[in-house]
């Protein structure tokens, strides 16, 4: 759509966690430091929080990529899974032959073998689970006990949960208290100040391929960081709006105006300014460029 008329290479501002993206802001920056501290020490639990939208997921990935060569990684992105489904998925990720027809004795047998492999070789595994709020009871339970596996100096699996703060107030309850004396390293994701909201549009901007003047100002930026609270996937929602809404009036400069018709256009945000620009005038944007789109790759007149 508004790839040419910007000059963009990509799209800036997808919610796609794209790690190309990744801008080294405070709070991500002691996240990762967090992490690599408490992997490198083999502690067992290590947790990092954030409300939706914060950047949870990004992190996630920074570390799967980013981690140290003699770790091997077991990555569960869906927690919701019973205990045997959660044993069966660790086992998958780990490399463990015929694991979805084992029983279940059989299957923590082989998990322990292959970790204690894996330990003999020089490496360190960790078990990274995404949004982990959503792990039923009965797994959180069955995961404190995959921490039991340990050599006499150190544990043979670590676990790294990335979640909700749904996932401290299920810590809370007196059922829990076991797994939460093991959680050792926690970090809480804050949201983006003005100034870093300002920052990470830039940047995304840049990585996209922009080279002209700041299509959104100090200002707008500012009033971005306002509406938005700093959330990375609100800011990102609002800026590719405005670029659709830019695009569509030929503009090449965005303006209050494109900010309030985005937010008008986004869930849950409407009631913060009204305006004469509604949902149909981004929808008619969609249809024209895609209409224009296939016109321009297949040569036919509409």
């Amino acid at each position: 759509m508004y790839l040419y008329h910007f000059g963009l290479r990509e799209l800036p501002f997808t919610l796609t966690p794209n790690t190309n993206f990744y801008l080294g802001l405070e709070p991500h920056n002691e996240a990762l430091a967090v992490l690599t501290t408490a992997l490198k020490t083999g502690e067992g639990f290590i947790k990092v929080v954030g409300e939706v939208g914060t950047g949870k997921t990004l992190m996630c990935r920074k570390l799967l990529n980013e981690i140290p060569e003699h770790f091997v990684t077991a990555y569960i992105p869906n927690p919701y899974l019973k205990p045997d489904e959660l044993r069966r998925a660790v086992a998958v990720e780990l490399g463990v032959k015929q694991a979805q027809r084992m029983s279940v004795q059989l299957l923590t047998q082989r998990i322990q073998t292959r970790l204690l492999e894996l330990h003999n070789q020089g490496h360190s595994v960790v078990l990274i689970l995404d949004e982990a709020q959503a792990l039923p009871a009965e797994s959180l339970e069955a995961l404190r006990l995959f921490t039991n596996l340990e050599t006499e100096t150190r544990k043979l699996l670590q676990v790294v949960l990335f979640a909700q703060p749904e996932l401290d107030e299920r810590l809370a309850e007196t059922a829990f208290r076991q797994l939460k004396q093991r959680i050792t390293f926690s970090y809480k994701l804050r949201s983006m100040t003005a100034h870093e909201v300002e920052h990470y549009i830039q940047h995304r901007m840049q990585v996209a391929g922009y080279k002209g003047a700041s299509l959104f100002n100090h200002a707008l930026a500012k009033k971005i960081a306002k509406v938005t609270q700093g959330v990375p996937r609100l800011v990102n929602i609002l800026c590719h709006k405005m670029l659709m809404l830019g695009y569509g009036e030929g503009s090449y400069q965005l303006t209050k105006k494109h900010l309030y018709s985005a937010i008008q256009d986004t869930e849950g945000m409407q009631g913060y300014k009204k305006t004469n620009v509604t949902m149909v005038s981004i929808l008619a944007i969609i249809t024209i460029a895609a209409l224009y789109y296939a016109w321009s790759i297949s040569g036919v007149s509409l």
